[in-house]
């Protein structure tokens, strides 16, 4: 008997945990930080992980473009030792930083983390800048660079029309995973309107026959995250859940995007559906 009440009364303590946690966090939804708090976690100099959640805040807000953030988030993405704290910049200098921002990023490729190189890779979908197909072209084809990142550098590198990142793409079509492969060939086919699946030799065989193989006007949008709705989204219906639509990157010459370029014309290879 006291074993089975001992047992009843952890369970009752753990929901009472995840309950109070629920109502924590329905209390926070009434009452969010102000643009004062997040800018003081961002820049408070003894805890990481306030900077990041600062970092965040600040970066999801209308104003968080300001030239003051712009060069806070360039400062911890050159700078700041905590990798997810340079991940977090990294992702808010995609979301408002400028072509001239594009080679700060492209050197987190080489960084030791996993985490700040996919934040950079995917930085990168977002910032045009021809300056970095090299060194999307050299992580993008190294076997031992981590396949999260690789799949990342894949959907960079379908804006750039040229030999360089044609032949990368190729190459990453006969890599061993398949996220990888297929990342990739999306690529190809934006860039060309064709699609020979993950058979690198027809790929290369109708380049080379082809004078003029890519497509006279652009059709890369960065991708965007999106998700089903859960409980919670319904319950805060005074803060209506709502997903960034995928775009032009920054510095990208819109003249050369195709007329019918819209958001829904382009899936991110994690949606199902």
């Amino acid at each position: 008997m006291l074993g089975t009440f001992s047992f009843a009364s952890l369970a009752l303590l753990t929901n009472c945990d995840s309950m109070s946690s629920d109502v924590a966090n329905l209390s926070n939804s009434f009452s969010p930080p102000t643009p004062a708090q997040a800018a003081q976690w961002a820049l408070d100099p003894y805890d990481a992980e306030n900077q990041r959640r600062g970092t965040v805040l600040l970066a999801n807000a209308p104003w968080g473009g300001s030239p003051a953030y712009l060069a806070m988030y360039r400062l911890y993405v050159e700078d700041n030792a905590d990798p997810l704290v340079k991940a977090t910049a990294l992702d808010a200098l995609a979301r408002h930083g400028e072509a001239s921002d594009a080679e700060l990023v492209a050197k987190q490729l080489q960084n030791k983390n996993i985490q700040v190189k996919v934040a950079a890779a995917k930085a990168l979908q977002r910032i045009h800048a021809p300056q970095v197909t090299a060194i999307l072209c050299s992580r993008g084809t190294d076997e031992g660079e981590d396949a999260a990142v690789r799949i990342e550098v894949a959907i960079a590198l379908g804006q750039y029309a040229a030999d360089d990142s044609f032949q990368a793409l190729c190459a990453m079509i006969d890599q061993r995973e398949l996220a990888v492969n297929l990342a990739a060939n999306d690529s190809l086919r934006l860039l060309t309107d064709q699609d020979f699946a993950l058979d690198r030799r027809l790929w290369l065989s109708w380049y080379r026959a082809n004078k003029t193989p890519f497509r006279k006007e652009l059709q890369y949008l960065y991708p965007t995250y999106q998700r089903e709705k859960g409980f919670w989204d319904y319950v805060v219906f005074w803060a209506p859940l709502t997903f960034e639509k995928p775009g032009i990157p920054e510095g990208m010459d819109e003249s050369k995007l195709a007329p019918s370029t819209a958001p829904e014309d382009f899936q991110n290879l994690g949606n199902t559906k």
